[in-house]
Order: C-alpha cells, then sequence, then structure tokens
C-alpha cells in the first residue's frame, strides 16, 4: 500500500522545498505528476485557491479544490478554510499572464483522487493509520487521513472513559494515530480507544495506597465515576461539592481486576481546567484484529473485533 498523509505533513520537507523553489523545478513536479505541498495565500471571489509558490503565481481552480466540489457534492468550506494552511496539489499545466509571467495550474482533487486509489481504498478494518484532527463536533471529531480527505472519529471511540465533548481529548492541529473502524466505499470511521491500553494495561500504572489525580467525568445514584487515564476510572462515594469536568485527587483504596473496578477516596477538588494531555498509546503496530478490554479472569468480557 502507499504511504499518503495528513496535509502538512510533506510541506516543510526538504524535498518538497526543493520543487517548489523556482520554476524549472515546478516544471519537473509537472512532468513526474509529483504531489507537493504549499500553503494558499487566499481564496478570491470565485474560491479558487491562489498557492504561495516563492514568488510564482499558483492556482487551484474552485473545481480542483477537493474531491465532491464541482459535484456539489462538498460545500466550498472545504476551500476556504484552507487559506493560510498547506494544502497538497499535482501540478497540471502552465500558463502566462498578459504580461508574460508564469501561472502554475494546479489540482488538489486529483492528489486525493490518487490517495483514494492508492491507499484509501485498500483499506481494512482493523488497519492502524496516521491521522490529523481538522476540527471537533459534539458527536466526534473529524480527521485528515491523507491528502485533506476527511474521516469520522465518533465520540463514543474515542476512549474508554467517557467524555462530553472531543475537545476534551483531541484539538484541531494534533497528530494521532486511529484504527479503521469500517470502510464503506472510501467514507473511513475511525476509533482511538483500542490504541490506549487495556484496563489491566492502565491498572498496572497505579497501585493500592497512592494518592493521584484524576478528572470527574459522571456523577450517578451511587458514586461518581473518576478518571484516572482515558481509558480507566473508578468509583468513589457522592460528595456534595463534586461537579463533572472538575479536578480532583483520590486515594486509591482497592483495585479488582476480576470485577474491573477501582475503588476511590476523593480527597481534594479543584475548581482549575484540568491539564490536557498528549494521547499515550499502548499498541503501536499496524494492524489490529480484535481488542480485549477486560482482564483475563474478568467476569465481564468487553472485546473489539475488527
Amino acid at each position: 500500500m502507499t504511504k499518503f498523509s495528513p496535509e502538512g505533513t510533506l510541506f516543510s520537507t526538504s524535498e518538497n522545498s526543493s520543487y517548489l523553489r523556482s520554476l524549472s523545478s515546478l516544471t519537473e513536479a509537472l512532468h513526474e505528476g509529483r504531489i507537493l505541498e504549499a500553503k494558499v495565500k487566499l481564496c478570491d471571489t470565485s474560491h479558487n485557491m491562489l498557492l504561495d509558490l516563492n514568488g510564482i503565481k499558483g492556482i487551484i481552480p474552485r473545481s480542483e479544490g477537493a474531491i465532491g466540489i464541482k459535484e456539489g457534492v462538498i460545500r466550498d468550506i472545504a476551500i476556504i478554510s484552507r487559506v493560510n494552511r498547506p494544502v497538497c496539489f499535482i501540478i497540471t499545466g502552465m500558463e502566462h499572464d498578459k504580461d508574460g509571467r508564469p501561472i502554475i495550474i494546479a489540482s488538489r482533487r486529483l492528489a486525493q483522487e490518487r490517495c483514494m486509489q492508492s491507499c484509501i481504498n485498500t483499506l481494512t478494518p482493523g488497519d492502524i493509520i496516521d491521522a490529523k484532527i481538522t476540527h471537533t463536533e459534539q458527536f466526534g471529531a473529524f480527521a485528515d487521513i491523507g491528502c485533506g480527505i476527511p474521516s469520522l472519529l465518533p465520540i463514543d471511540s474515542i476512549s474508554v472513559s467517557r467524555i462530553d465533548h472531543p475537545n476534551r481529548r483531541l484539538l484541531p492541529g494534533m497528530n494521532i494515530k486511529a484504527v479503521v473502524k469500517s470502510n464503506d466505499n472510501g467514507r473511513i470511521c475511525l476509533s482511538h480507544k483500542e490504541l490506549l491500553g487495556t484496563w489491566q494495561e492502565n491498572a498496572d500504572l497505579f497501585e493500592p495506597g497512592q494518592t493521584v489525580r484524576g478528572i470527574v467525568r459522571s456523577i450517578e445514584d451511587y458514586g461518581a465515576f473518576i478518571e484516572l487515564t482515558p481509558n480507566l476510572a473508578g468509583l468513589s462515594e457522592l460528595r456534595p461539592d463534586l461537579k463533572e469536568g472538575m479536578q480532583v485527587s483520590v486515594f486509591i483504596k482497592n483495585i479488582i481486576p476480576q470485577k474491573m473496578k477501582i475503588k476511590l477516596i476523593v480527597i481534594d477538588t479543584f475548581e482549575s481546567e484540568p491539564v490536557f494531555e498528549e494521547p499515550k498509546y499502548f499498541y503501536t503496530g499496524s494492524h489490529i484484529d480484535e481488542f480485549r478490554y477486560s482482564p483475563v479472569g474478568c467476569n465481564k468480557e468487553i472485546i473489539t473485533y475488527f
């Protein structure tokens, strides 16, 4: 499978820079059909993207701005949101203005189609890929999985510990690893929690008797669920001062793998916002067939099959 990366990955590489440095190197890229990246300086009133090519004018016509733009399937926000950001493109030709200066004509759509054909269409459930978060919504995060092609990461697939919004874990511009959950004719749905470790792997980071920090994720009639890691939560008794999203320090009373339970006692509460942390991955391979979250010997089995 040919490797394609989220937009912005190629931008600062020496190879990409060498192709953008002159008209002759851009002409070479044209003949080679090379995928390049450059920043969008602006979108004109017709939503054509103008590229920054080291003093040489470059343009991606609106119809070439993304797969589906020409057909009306994709809205123009997919183009105008790229201003001041790198985009991938393939040079398709060269024209000259009335003063004889060269104008590079390029297509982002062709680069995306190549990515679809050579990479994304070949992905199968369980494949682990690089992705870049582009924006978040209440129901999930959208990620670039290659050449600006979007994919959805549903909120319930981000981590085992429940969150009320994806931006509790993921921010635009963040590079992550993700698992292909499904591939419906090139429409990729992702998952993330399977890479954040099993219950036991996360529980092994702690010991009874420790006092550690946590985040209140939900308050129920029978207790409060306190997140210790994105894939691990314990239960404490209720206190009137507990609120969802609050930082707390908790004493670990007991860890019970057979019941997949951690008993906690809240020691103190803090009103400040939780510190944002990059994901820590326990699995770094290229494919996973199943993810067994529950520990061996547990009364309850929690398994994800791909």
